[in-house]
């Protein structure tokens, strides 16, 4: 049983914009810290066995400028690659390109803080959507990790598809669009089109739309 409450709030959400040469982009950033060293955080988010024990199987050349596919996901090409620091890819789902950047930072106490930014451009057709509809997945593959880090075990095994669909895990994507929700506004986001786009992606999540 996953304590969702919990989970949900050691994570830090943050929305933003930034000028791209194609145009103006949003930014969705969670924050999270984690009881290992960058070495070991470093490994959990690059090796393909390790990565497909928290979030998905992943295939191709994961080396700068390689491309890869993670399975019923998204593909990319890695264009930065800076170890154990951090690397940025190309986020290539449903007929549109995306941007990531994951960056590790150690702290002091020997623990590792992973911050992961997921950059889109602005898509009038897409204002349904608040930044939700990639934060509350991200939240899942956070929780992944969380998973895998502190116990070395198989998260998939724990966090597939019927959990996603059971009471807990809609509840944790409820509380996690909640979070979002709540980054959207203090962005500046209207609140009543913020809360609009809100409900629905969580209702999306859920399996209640």
């Amino acid at each position: 049983m996953i304590e969702v409450t919990g989970q949900i709030n050691t994570v830090t959400r943050t929305v933003g914009e930034k000028a791209l040469e194609s145009g103006t982009a949003r930014t969705a950033t969670i924050t999270r810290v984690y009881d290992t060293g960058v070495d070991d955080l470093w490994n959990a988010v690059t090796d393909p066995e390790r990565i497909s024990r928290w979030f998905l199987p992943v295939s191709g050349d994961l080396r700068l400028g390689g491309r890869f596919h993670l399975e019923g996901n998204a593909s990319g090409t890695i264009e930065r690659c800076d170890p154990p620091k951090g690397f940025a890819a190309t986020w290539e789902y449903g007929g549109q390109t995306t941007w990531i950047e994951v960056r590790l930072t150690p702290e002091a106490d020997g623990r590792t803080r992973f911050e992961l930014e997921h950059t889109a451009l602005v898509d009038p057709s897409q204002n349904q959507f608040g930044p939700g509809v990639v934060g509350i997945g991200w939240d899942m593959g956070l929780l992944g990790l969380t998973i895998h880090v502190e116990s070395g075990e198989d998260a998939r095994a724990k966090l597939g598809d019927s959990w996603a669909m059971s009471e807990e895990g809609r509840e944790f994507a409820r509380q996690a669009g909640e979070g979002w929700y709540a980054a959207d506004v203090a962005a500046g986001a209207d609140e009543a089109t913020a809360r609009t786009a809100a409900d629905f992606t969580i209702a999306m999540y859920t399996g209640e739309q």
